[in-house]
């Protein structure tokens, strides 16, 4: 089992904080039907594009993913049946549960919420995992990106319950009292990594999943897959240094020390030289655009 969910001491508290929760959303409909259609193997890239259709906000963000430079793709993709066949139907099925799970926490703009800075961060961090994994020979890329797009979203699930929470955690964090994951700790008594950890177990995620996003600031605790936890984190923290809208949540993110050794990359001034190489990518992403 994962550590937050401990029968013992503050980890039992944290639990039932997030169990008094109320009207926690159900894991989203299209999952569903899309996992269903693919466990046909005679399905069509047709067939599964029909589905997704059905939403096209869903449809603009994976023509968005599909098109951006961490992919590397020739040419670009402007329709869904085509983003399929590029990207082939276990990639588009992780894609569809990420969005999915973000978009039932859809949360409105305020003061302290903003819905594209935070979509692109997930983008941006997803895209970077899938193409560490597949520089660095990870096998399951795809379960990078999964992880990489839902590693936030204990954020928007803090936000969207646990409002006055998150302003004063907000406060705390812009004013430099204290950094974003203290705030959590001193105002709430758990972290996003925890609340995100806590939906996906809920909605019976993977294990490798679960750990990552629960672990994603810190890999060296991961139990059951390090690595899978150090390819988000490692991401993570490029997104962090290399876009012009850094998300307050990430302000004085420090690399894991032991990452190097985690993902096998050598020494420390290795992995540093590794990080700028993925710099113009960054510099080159485009702005994505989200419905609203």
């Amino acid at each position: 089992m994962n550590k937050l969910f401990n029968t013992s001491g503050e980890e039992a508290r944290r639990k039932e904080i997030l169990l008094n929760i109320k009207n926690l959303p159900s894991i989203p409909v299209v999952i569903l039907e899309v996992t269903q259609l693919l466990s046909n193997p005679n399905v069509s890239a047709g067939e599964l594009a029909k589905v997704i259709s059905t939403d096209q906000g869903l449809v603009a963000k994976i023509l968005s993913i599909a098109n951006s430079p961490f992919y590397g793709l020739p040419r670009r993709v402007s329709t869904i049946e085509f983003a399929i066949v590029i990207l082939g139907f276990d990639h588009i099925k992780n894609i569809v549960i990420a969005l999915s799970m973000i978009e039932a926490f859809n949360n409105k703009d305020d003061a302290f919420w903003n819905r594209k800075n935070y979509w692109q961060h997930c983008i941006y961090t997803a895209t970077a995992a899938k193409r560490l994994a597949d520089d660095l020979g990870y096998a399951k890329s795809g379960e990078a990106f999964t992880a990489g797009l839902l590693h936030d979203l204990g954020i928007s699930v803090m936000h969207r319950y646990f409002k006055n929470e998150f302003e004063e955690i907000y406060n705390l964090a812009s004013s430099n009292e204290l950094d974003f994951m203290s705030a959590e700790r001193e105002v709430l008594g758990i972290t996003h990594c925890e609340a995100g950890a806590f939906l996906l177990e809920k909605w019976n995620l993977p294990r490798s999943l679960i750990e990552a996003i629960e672990f994603h600031h810190k890999p060296s605790e991961a139990d059951f897959n390090k690595q899978l936890s150090a390819l988000v984190h490692l991401a993570d923290y490029m997104t962090h240094c290399f876009t012009n809208d850094p998300v307050l949540w990430d302000d004085y993110y420090e690399l894991d020390s032991k990452t190097a050794q985690i993902l096998r990359l050598g020494d420390e001034n290795y992995i540093e030289r590794l990080i700028e190489t993925y710099q113009p990518l960054y510099e080159h992403q485009n702005e994505l655009t989200f419905s609203k």
